[in-house]
């Protein structure tokens, strides 16, 4: 079996996305935390990037998927701190 760069690519995805999963399950990190929704959106992109030299459809699609709502979360956190700090809320 060789190993490639792409696999390195994927390898390290998947154990960023594994983390931010243990994290949020030992309570070390909250699903709201940018950080959580910035590890899982790097994962699926390496994810994304080995997927590309070694394809496989079904793979690929969840993988995008999971990059888009993690950029979602990242954007949503984000938001919610910065109207936070100038005073505002979401409405209800």
């Amino acid at each position: 079996m060789n190993f490639h760069l792409f696999d390195l690519a994927g390898f390290i995805g998947v154990l960023l996305i594994v983390v931010a999963y243990l994290l949020l399950q030992l309570d070390k990190l909250p699903s709201s935390s940018p950080r959580y929704s910035l590890l899982n959106a790097g994962g699926a992109l390496l994810i994304t990037v080995s997927l590309i030299f070694a394809f496989n459809l079904s793979a690929f699609i969840v993988e995008v998927f999971w990059f888009l709502i993690s950029l979602l979360g990242l954007w949503r956190s984000l938001s919610t701190k910065k109207n936070s700090k100038s005073g505002q809320q979401w409405p209800q």
